[in-house]
């Protein structure tokens, strides 16, 4: 029997996949589980038409994930921040103190996407690494200033 696999079943197949079965396996296991349905002419139609529309998501999120990069390299984020003497920083500055600033700039960036091994704690310029989508990857320049 012929099935388009709902959900992924391991040792089977993948959300998505049409495979052929065991009747006995797809009437017995799969489709009263509903993790599989019959790949009748309807659900064939229905899986095309799911697999452009997230095939017409997918390209959408990568285009806006392309809008930010070239927002986010256009600019420096400049962040003043308390110093004491020598220049030494009170505190440190983490992924969220950068999203924050970000978002007061009009960019709404979650901060588990910029990829900051430890908080900053020199004045300077430095450069972050921002995962944006699996394909397009920013490069984030934040600039810390002390505070007057």
């Amino acid at each position: 029997m012929k099935v388009i696999f709902q959900k992924d079943v391991p040792g089977h197949g993948k959300r998505g996949e049409i495979k052929e079965v065991k009747d006995g396996f797809a009437r017995n296991y799969l489709l009263p589980r509903k993790l599989a349905v019959m790949a009748t002419p309807e659900a064939m139609r229905a899986w095309e038409m799911g697999k452009q529309k997230e095939a017409e998501i997918a390209q959408a999120e990568k285009e806006e994930a392309i809008r930010l990069k070239n927002e986010l390299e256009a600019h420096t984020l400049r962040l003043p921040v308390k110093t004491g003497e020598g220049g030494r920083l009170f505190g440190a500055v983490t992924a969220l103190t950068i999203s924050d600033k970000l978002k007061e700039k009009g960019i709404v960036l979650d901060k588990r996407k910029i990829d900051l091994k430890e908080p900053l704690k020199s004045l300077g310029v430095h450069t972050l690494k921002v995962h944006l989508h699996p394909e397009v990857m920013a490069t984030l320049t934040v600039e810390l200033t002390s505070e007057p």
